[in-house]
């Protein structure tokens, strides 16, 4: 699933090619994609609105239109692209949302698996008002993380992938986040020394930045809107790595499950004596 990185390079992406425009209508033929409000009168509310701007909150896009807000998460398939009218694109075949802009083009939604969701709110907190702080703002410091870490009892990584904790990070930032403070996914977020938060804060801000920089991992189905893939996968630590020696120590990496997902460490780097 596209974590903060790649929403962020998405809406990076599509920004200079949908702000000014204008959305004619909309066509969709996949409803449970559609959240609020139903079909017909979202295809009705949605025509004529401008496009002011697009911007991010956790995996969440926001297009900010007039006098409404279009919010589209991607979920595990979902990919946004702006296209000519008459242009066919590989991913077409999976389409299940349009939007005709004014200048000839398309805004296409393509999701494979059907997972997506799309709003269309006049109040954007209605969605995404329990998404906790954005791990990037300036505003996000280190003692608002030891403070939100307190009384915790919960394992680091099930705490660092809950969006109600911190918005936006998911499966590989937060694996990678974890070797980077030499922490291990499974200790309980109590156990941790001033150090250990202090290290954390830095790894997860740290990754994120280095996500943005090199346009999300393309390590399935996420790509840029203009098709292309990010880099991130080229320089993975741990995430997607088991059994390949630890960029550290050289201790093969492993894949354990937590919490459902596949979690990757190095046991050595990252050892912690489980109770």
């Amino acid at each position: 699933m596209p974590e903060l990185p790649e929403v962020e390079t998405v809406v990076r992406g599509l920004r200079p090619l949908l702000t000014g425009r204008t959305i004619l209508s909309a066509r969709y033929d996949w409803p449970a994609c559609l959240v609020t409000p139903d079909g017909p009168r979202f295809v009705a509310r949605i025509a004529g609105q401008p496009v002011r701007g697009l911007s991010r909150r956790g995996k969440y896009i926001l297009i900010v239109l007039d006098p409404d807000t279009l919010i589209i998460h991607l979920k595990m398939t979902g990919r946004l692209y702006v296209v000519p009218d008459e242009a066919v694109h590989d991913a077409d075949r999976w389409v299940h949302f349009s939007f005709q802009l004014d200048n000839g083009h398309q805004l296409r939604f393509s999701d494979a698996r059907k997972f997506g969701r799309v709003y269309l709110v006049e109040d954007p907190q209605t969605v995404l008002g329990s998404l906790g702080p954005e791990p990037l703002d300036e505003s996000f410091s280190l003692e608002e993380f030891r403070e939100r870490l307190r009384g915790r009892s919960g394992r680091l990584k099930p705490l660092l992938t809950d969006q109600t904790f911190l918005a936006g990070v998911g499966n590989i930032y937060a694996d990678e986040a974890l070797w980077v403070s030499q922490l291990h996914p499974l200790r309980p977020a109590h156990t941790l020394g001033d150090d250990d938060v202090t290290r954390l804060y830095h790894a997860i801000r740290h990754v994120l930045r280095e996500g943005i920089i090199r346009e999300g991992a393309s390590v399935n189905w996420y790509r840029k809107p203009d098709g292309t893939k990010g880099t991130v996968q080229e320089t993975l630590n741990v995430y997607g790595r088991a059994g390949q020696p630890c960029p550290r120590c050289g201790h093969p990496i492993e894949r354990i499950v937590v919490a459902g997902r596949g979690t990757h460490l190095c046991p050595v780097c990252q050892v912690w004596q489980l109770a």
